[in-house]
């Protein structure tokens, strides 16, 4: 058995945790727009490997740059189909969107089928998936990152203390500057949720839909939420699964991240002690934490193999997505107590392997993460605000808050928000159903919680007794499942707030 990460996959996974003036008027969200009916055709051959063995259609969708010149430069998005299977019962289409900001959806509704999707909602909807403005075959975007470039993580790194938040305050600046210095024709400030979610409706127009419905995770909860309060009579079935709590992640939001991986270690950490003859962690959940807090004091100290005590924090947080990814994170964790550094060395190795200067693969998720977070709010400028922050999170959650609550390129970003985030709209037709996991390192129950409040009588929230980061059909519940199902087919919303014990 192989006792390290793919380099490629570990990479991967660290992207993905992947306006110079205002404008002066923000577009009317009622107006109808008009757009040229979509002509179905092959998909780029990297999203046809993707789905294979199910065979998507695809198509471009011209939308605004700029919302404010709707009749200005257009830039065209990408979308695919995969067809209902029964036109007699078909009632529509339904958008799918898999987070980040960054993540390309595609082939999402691949994934899903090859998952399971139950064929009662396949049957009845068009899975329409897309590459959102800035991603991938929709007009990618680019900051120009590089495979030894020092941000690599749109998550900070662990700053142990005051000087390695000075120290990465110096990077978030580079890195603002470099993204200011690669948008050659200021397209970047454009990438929006408020500008994403107005592409959906353009989308939604030219399928010729009146109404659209929506299953989106993660990021792409802030997204659903956005398109169902500014279009809530174009909205129909809407489903939010491990919600980040708004329309936008802001620094709290992702401060949030270090409260998840405090309520989901302790899952790892049972899972491990019933594991300790096989991997040594400790015999008590309370030992496997304490080997964490153990290990990561000595990488602070000493870096093992290219990895030191911020990347270790960060490659735990990642594997607690999913139970699935305990063996791994197990056996990473046993690597570094024994020094075994051969095991080790293939996290890093992509990085020390490619020449100076080679192009990130991640540059893309990278690159739109940045913009549409930075551009969606305010963040604060002040370094200091930063320090007191991380002193404050080291304390409150030890096991990673010193890392979400440093700074970013968001504190020096070189554009100002066109304008302000989304609000909640809370007078809308009931149709939104909020699924969230109890435990969830990045996005943990509060998040679901707190857009429950936001959309009043309008949402449902259906909590889950699991652990993990995605719930419908990427998670394994089967209340959660035949709930959503029910809602998606026959439009029963649940009566009041819903739990599901675990199975």
């Amino acid at each position: 058995m192989k006792r390290h990460l793919s380099a490629g996959k570990s990479l991967a996974l660290l992207a993905v945790l992947g306006l110079g003036g205002s404008l002066a008027t923000v577009p009317a969200a009622a107006q109808e727009p008009k757009s040229p009916r979509v002509e179905w055709g092959r998909c780029p051959d990297d999203v046809a490997a993707e789905a294979a063995p199910t065979e998507l259609r695809c198509a471009t969708v011209s939308v605004p740059l700029d919302y404010t010149h709707p009749e200005g430069e257009q830039i065209d998005l990408t979308v695919s189909r995969l067809a209902a299977a029964d036109p007699d019962k078909r009632r529509g289409v339904l958008m799918l969107n898999p987070g980040g900001p960054g993540g390309s959806g595609l082939a999402l509704s691949a994934l899903l089928v090859a998952r399971g999707l139950p064929s009662s909602v396949t049957d009845r909807y068009d899975l329409i998936g897309m590459d959102t403005r800035g991603i991938g075959h929709s007009g990618r975007f680019s900051c120009g990152f590089t495979q030894d470039s020092p941000y690599y993580s749109n998550i900070p790194p662990y700053a142990v203390d005051d000087a390695a938040v000075t120290a990465q305050a110096k990077i978030a600046e580079q890195t603002a500057e470099q993204c200011a210095a690669n948008d050659h024709d200021g397209r970047l400030r454009h990438l929006t949720t408020a500008n994403t979610a107005r592409d959906l409706d353009r989308i939604r127009a030219a399928l010729g839909e009146e109404k659209t419905s929506y299953l989106g995770y993660s990021y792409g909860t802030a997204l659903g939420a956005a398109y169902a309060s500014m279009f809530p009579e174009r909205a129909d079935r809407i489903v939010l699964d491990s919600n980040i709590g708004d329309t936008h992640l802001d620094r709290d939001g992702i401060r949030r991240y270090a409260l998840g991986t405090e309520q989901t270690l302790p899952d790892f950490a049972k899972w491990a002690a019933r594991r300790h003859d096989s991997y040594g962690l400790g015999r008590t959940p309370e030992q496997v934490r304490t080997s964490y807090l153990t290990i990561a004091g000595e990488l602070d100290k000493a870096p093992v193999a290219g990895i030191d005590g911020s990347l270790f924090r960060l490659l735990t947080f990642g594997h607690l997505f999913k139970q699935t990814q305990y063996p791994q994170l197990a056996q990473t964790w046993q690597a570094i107590l024994e020094g075994d550094e051969t095991a080790l060395r293939g996290l890093s190795a992509a990085r020390q392997e490619t020449p100076p200067g080679a192009p990130s693969p991640n540059d893309n998720a990278l690159t739109v993460f940045l913009a549409v977070t930075c551009n969606d709010v305010e963040w604060p400028e002040d370094v200091r605000t930063y320090r007191r922050g991380v002193a404050e999170d080291r304390e409150r959650y030890p096991l990673f808050g010193a890392a979400t609550a440093n700074i970013t390129p968001c504190a020096f970003w070189p554009y100002a928000p066109a304008e302000p985030p989304v609000e909640i709209d809370a007078e809308g037709p009931r149709n939104v159903l909020l699924l969230q996991n109890r435990r969830d390192a990045s996005t943990p129950h509060r998040g679901g919680k707190m857009l429950r409040e936001k959309f009043g009588d309008r949402a449902r929230l259906v909590s889950v007794d699991d652990s993990g980061h995605g719930v419908y059909v990427l998670g394994d519940n089967s209340c959660a499942l035949n709930t959503t199902t029910r809602y998606l087919v026959d439009g029963e919303m649940p009566a009041r707030d819903t739990s599901c014990r675990a199975d």
